[in-house]
């Protein structure tokens, strides 16, 4: 049996387990998606947003990338957060990266990746804004991981640049922000970095015509 039809097969066995715990399963979720939190996490597969957080389907509407950016031109990005906070009316934004993240490390030194050299290059300006932090470590994995921390950061700060979040702080006083990061070497999440909705940033990211 191929791997890809393994997967076809527990689908098969996880749906027919779902209906005899409870046969109208399916059928409410078809039909309501409520979720309160928009998660933006990184793409890489040991990082499942709805398992390391015990939640059901449903419950969270999902955006994952290489090192979980939020880049302003990234139009897949932009249009799930208009979706969230325009249609779904999310409560809570969640950026959650992970220690280790190839990504992070990738950025950090100047190898030539090829066509993500594009995308790393968001990542390598976190880099230059904390330089002077960052080169202050010495221990290379301490190093990579505080970048990680960084990088969460300025994606909740690019977050709350966007017109999107700023009409939705006006308007409906929602939704909070999070910065959080995951470690793969116990499961336990750690936040870093908040906030709250109404947040005030550099006044030359203010829009004042929402």
């Amino acid at each position: 049996m191929n791997s890809y039809e393994k997967l076809l097969l527990e689908n098969k066995a996880w749906a027919s387990e779902k209906m005899e715990e409870d046969p109208q399963y399916f059928e409410r979720l078809a039909h309501l998606q409520t979720p309160e939190f928009l998660w933006i996490g990184c793409s890489d597969s040991r990082v499942p947003a709805n398992e390391i957080t015990g939640t059901k389907p449903g419950e969270i509407f999902v955006h994952r990338n290489v090192a979980n950016m939020v880049v302003n031109t990234d139009l897949n990005l932009l249009s799930v957060l208009q979706y969230a906070v325009e249609v779904l009316k999310v409560k809570h934004i969640i950026v959650c990266g992970h220690y280790g993240c190839g990504g992070v490390k990738a950025a950090m030194n100047n190898h030539n990746y090829g066509i993500i050299n594009k995308w790393l290059r968001n990542i390598k300006d976190v880099y230059r804004f904390h330089r002077a932090e960052v080169d202050s470590i010495k221990d290379e994995d301490v190093r990579t991981n505080r970048m990680v921390e960084l990088n969460v950061q300025e994606q909740v700060m690019n977050l709350a640049k966007t017109s999107i979040i700023q009409k939705s702080w006006k308007n409906e006083q929602l939704p909070h922000i999070h910065g959080w990061v995951y470690d793969l070497h116990d499961g336990i999440i750690k936040p870093i970095f908040e906030m709250k909705a109404g947040t005030h940033i550099d006044p030359i990211y203010e829009f004042d015509d929402l």
